[in-house]
């Protein structure tokens, strides 16, 4: 899946490609991996939806106005569990905690490991000698792009088959995937090593790896582990309780306001821009927090253009800031004379991080984080408490409340 602009555009174009493709053809053909540049039955909208410059209720309102709430379900269903696992995590907070201090963990162990530390090295670089495995981790690394199907076989050979850290894998596919989510992608990895459906891990097979390329890769079933077990027991004390969704400072049309834009929404003029008093707006640079080690230079290129193109469909001159000290927040925004900032939510995940160490200096300056909320997340985070069931169940109360 190749890339050619991130910008409100050119997501809205392929989402317009797509629409003929989001019904039965859409449900048949989705698990099929064809290899690079042959994933035509998928959208490839990841991207795009990551950032909002897509929005999730504009692709489900388009898949039910062309095929009907019947034809439209599976494809429908796809876009709806991107909001179930970011509710999910942000019932869970403390799960990421526990996934960011675990990769530290690792990454510390490899250093005492070198076994581990060639065998985590030779699956990144595409050279254990699984045919199917190299291609699949040299194509991310090409591309920023893998196939949904082939994530999973992919997660369950890291975890399973050659035995390595989950965490490890999921920081991987965080560096490079470029409609890398902290949500989706931890709590993706957790569902394939049986920590998210506890007990229910996912098996990569040789039969289905086969079928589901065309035949392109044909595993030796004893190529891989049989998985008759997940990795339930490395967190035995269970999942964490269900905390209460955050509730968000809102802003104040009153007070003189600074607009901060970042990757978690690059479509702030849907809000109402012109009923505050708006004195200074600025796009913040993230996607180096992803991760302790270096993000792939084609995630921090997509992330600036994104932001670049909602900078200018503001028609606000935006400076240009990026997540590093997180005092610099505040100094940014007393500067202009804001004492509120304004932005969309921001997800559990690597900026909310930051964002809480920049509270103590924003509390300091007498500056207020204010955060408009979509009413798509509004829908779908009260019910993302468990599995995904349940949130399928409110799937047409959901789309009613859009």
């Amino acid at each position: 899946m190749r890339y050619q602009a991130a910008t409100r555009a050119e997501g809205e174009a392929r989402m317009a490609a797509f629409v003929p493709r989001m019904g039965r053809r859409y449900a048949a053909g989705r698990n099929y991996d064809y290899g690079p540049d042959q994933h035509r039955d998928v959208s490839g909208l990841s991207p795009y939806l990551r950032r909002r410059l897509v929005l999730e209720e504009d692709v489900v309102a388009a898949a039910l106005a062309a095929h009907g709430p019947e034809g439209a379900e599976k494809f429908i269903q796809e876009v709806v569990w991107r909001g179930y696992f970011k509710g999910w995590l942000e019932r869970r907070p403390v799960v990421w905690a526990r996934y960011r201090e675990g990769v530290l963990r690792d990454l510390d162990a490899l250093r005492h490991d070198r076994a581990q530390h060639r065998a985590v090295a030779d699956a990144e670089a595409g050279q254990t000698g699984l045919a199917y495995f190299d291609a699949w981790a040299q194509e991310l690394v090409e591309t920023g792009y893998l196939h949904n199907h082939a994530r999973m076989w992919f997660a369950s050979i890291w975890v399973f088959s050659l035995g390595l850290p989950w965490r490890l894998g999921a920081d991987f596919f965080y560096r490079h995937l470029l409609d890398g989510d902290p949500a989706s992608n931890t709590l993706g990895w957790r569902w394939v090593a049986g920590l998210h459906t506890r007990g229910k891990p996912y098996a990569a097979q040789g039969w289905n790896i086969a079928k589901f390329t065309g035949q392109r890769f044909t595993p030796r079933e004893s190529d891989l582990t049989e998985v008759v077990q997940g990795l339930e027991g490395s967190e035995p004390d269970g999942l964490p309780p269900v905390a209460a969704l955050r509730q968000p400072y809102a802003p104040d049309p009153k007070r003189p306001a600074a607009l901060l834009i970042t990757e978690e929404d690059c479509r702030v003029e849907d809000f109402d821009l012109s009923a505050y008093d708006i004195c200074a707006a600025a796009t913040l640079a993230a996607s180096h927090l992803r991760s302790p080690l270096p993000v792939s230079a084609d995630v921090v290129a997509f992330e600036a253009e994104a932001l670049a193109d909602a900078a200018r469909r503001t028609g606000l001159q935006a400076d240009r800031l990026r997540a590093g000290v997180p005092g610099d927040l505040a100094r940014w925004a007393k500067r202009a004379g804001a004492d509120q900032i304004l932005t969309p939510y921001v997800p559990e995940g690597p900026l909310r991080d930051w964002l809480r160490e920049a509270a103590p200096a924003l509390d300091a300056a007498g500056i207020t984080l204010c955060e408009w909320q979509r009413p798509w997340d509004s829908a779908i985070w009260p019910h993302a408490t468990a599995g995904f069931f349940k949130v399928k169940r409110k799937i047409p109360e959901i789309i009613h409340q859009r």
